[in-house]
């Protein structure tokens, strides 16, 4: 059924941009609804009126477009479609449609009737895409068949040379050009008019009409066994007989099944060239013209019944299906080539800039080793030269050496004489060393002085502390006893006054031991000066001699601060005093 839609399509489709006038790819809504009814009709499906309104409703907006009648093609006509309709009853209908609007003016040495058949076999032979085209090797095919129908020659560098004058991107020729090209005889010269139509007429009945075979026979009746000429017409499935050529008046059919044979007969009654039909229910006598027609039936005939076996489709349609398989196969062959063609080209230029990269590393590399080669010869020059210069540096050097140890000799003797004067000025440096550790004793003993006062304050400053607290405590305890506190507080009072005295006695005593203080460290930063100054001078003269300072004299205290900068007895003296001051206050 697919088939057989796919061939109704291609009619229609002539019909459908036969009815596009303008050329836009759409057709007009009543156009169409006429187009549909006539197809109905010839196709013997049902007409349905309310769906061809519904679909094509006059409020839709403007002409439908293939596409857009496709849908209702299919759902309402292809689809509804039974093998029973006459094909070139719909072909005629198609035809009338188009011819008029795209026939050449030209004049053709074919009649309409021819162009029409040539038509038919383009829908037959042409790919199923659209718009249809028929491919050069189906024109091939087509005119070989025409030139064998004429009894003529084909001539294939002709064909080959009209195949290379084919424009540039033309796949092949529209139904029109190929109807040109037949009517114009370009393949067919010499033929008269009657020839070429004979020709077509015997293509179309084997390409179209599935026309096997056909010819004059005599034979034998049923009833009445008299013998009697008939035209008969070999079919797929079927063998008809008719009074004439012309088909008009049909005698009957011979249908074939798998279960049917051909056998050849001997010769008998005065008939010759016999040959027997046999069918489940029937037996057919038929006699041929001679033994090369006997012959051509019962291969035919044979033939025929061993397709029905197979259930293969009749040798043109099955040829057509081969040679459509082989494009196919080809085009994809080809595609695949070109791919490979691709990946070789791609491949190739890889390997290309890989070449030109590795060429260019090969330059480089040389131009690289070039330039290392160039600074090796500049660098072993160089190092010649910096050799020699090294060697008359050497040589210089040598000579300044020996110079310089006897500046070195009379360095010496200066030297000596510099020792012995800072022996000298060591022993200037050890005496001031000595006031410098006198001074820091005396202040290690006015730095205790002022640590003991601190002591001393912080001590009254808390027993003040606690005086206070006590006095807040006794005036929350009980209203009774407020007049004794008074009296206590007062008493308080007068000892915190008088502490006050003390602490402010302390205080100027410590302000005292701060002048002393500050006294000592001026007297303990004139000795570090004038110590430092003594140091200046030895690291002056002082070269690779170290002074050794000598240990103290007499015995000193020696205090966690380090040691102190007074002496035990005037330690002792300071205690005396602390003690007489606190057994007064």
């Amino acid at each position: 059924m697919g088939g057989l839609k796919d061939e109704l399509l291609k009619t229609i489709w002539h019909a459908f941009t036969a009815l596009d006038l303008d050329h836009s790819g759409k057709v007009s809504k009543s156009q169409l609804k006429v187009l549909s009814h006539n197809l109905c009709t010839v196709l013997k499906v049902p007409h349905d009126p309310v769906a061809l309104e519904e679909h094509f409703r006059d409020d839709d907006e403007g002409p439908v477009s293939n596409q857009g009648y496709m849908p209702y093609l299919n759902k309402f006509i292809l689809e509804k479609v039974q093998d029973n309709f006459d094909k070139l009853e719909l072909n005629r209908m198609c035809w009338t449609l188009c011819v008029k609007k795209n026939l050449t003016k030209n004049p053709l040495l074919i009649e309409e009737e021819d162009s029409f058949k040539v038509w038919v076999i383009f829908n037959f032979l042409s790919e199923d895409k659209y718009p249809l085209i028929i491919v050069p090797e189906e024109i091939e095919y087509l005119l070989k068949k025409l030139t064998d129908a004429m009894g003529g020659v084909w001539q294939q560098e002709q064909f080959e040379d009209y195949k290379v004058n084919f424009d540039d991107g033309k796949e092949g020729l529209s139904a029109w050009e190929l109807i040109e090209l037949i009517g114009t005889g370009q393949f067919s010269k010499g033929m008269d008019r009657q020839t070429v139509s004979m020709a077509i007429n015997e293509v179309f009945n084997e390409l179209i009409l599935d026309v096997l075979k056909q010819g004059y026979m005599m034979k034998k009746g049923h009833r009445r066994k008299n013998w009697t000429e008939r035209w008969f017409v070999l079919k797929p499935n079927v063998i008809s007989y008719y009074v004439s050529e012309d088909l008009k008046d049909k005698k009957g059919d011979i249908v074939l099944d798998e279960n049917c044979c051909v056998e050849s007969l001997p010769d008998k009654d005065g008939k010759k060239c016999l040959f027997l039909i046999k069918c489940l229910d029937k037996t057919f006598e038929i006699s041929a013209s001679d033994k090369k027609k006997k012959q051509e039936w019962i291969q035919a005939i044979h033939s025929t019944i061993h397709l029905l076996k197979l259930g293969s489709p009749p040798p043109h349609k099955e040829a057509r299906q081969g040679r459509r398989e082989r494009r196919k196969k080809l085009l994809a062959e080809q595609e695949e080539l070109e791919r490979q063609m691709k990946e070789l080209q791609a491949a190739n230029e890889n390997k290309q800039r890989e070449l030109e990269t590795v060429r260019k590393k090969l330059e480089e590399a040389a131009s690289r080793a070039a330039e290392e080669e160039k600074k090796r010869l500049e660098t072993q020059v160089e190092l010649q030269a910096r050799f020699s210069t090294e060697l008359e540096r050497e040589k210089l050097i040598r000579q300044q050496m020996e110079e310089q140890v006897a500046q070195k000799s009379n360095e010496l003797e200066q030297y000596l004489q510099r020792v012995r004067e800072l022996e000298d000025m060591y022993l200037q440096l050890q005496e001031a060393l000595e006031d410098e550790r006198q001074a820091r004793q005396d202040e290690e003993m006015v730095r205790k002085l002022q640590a003991r006062l601190l002591e001393e304050e912080s001590s009254k400053r808390a027993e003040l502390e606690r005086w206070h607290l006590e006095q807040q405590q006794a005036i929350e305890t009980t209203e009774a006893e407020k007049q004794e506190l008074e009296n206590q507080r007062v008493m308080k009072e007068r000892a915190l006054q008088e502490a006050m005295a003390q602490l402010e006695q302390l205080e100027l005593e410590r302000k005292q031991a701060l002048e002393q203080y500050e006294g000592v460290k001026q007297k303990l930063e004139m000795a570090t000066s004038k110590t430092k100054s003594w140091k200046d001078k030895v690291a002056q003269h002082e070269g690779l001699i170290r002074l050794i300072e000598p240990g103290s004299r007499n015995p000193h205290l020696v205090t966690h601060w380090g040691p102190a900068a007074f002496t035990r007895a005037e330690l002792e003296e300071r205690e005396k005093s602390w003690k007489g001051k606190k057994g007064t206050e």
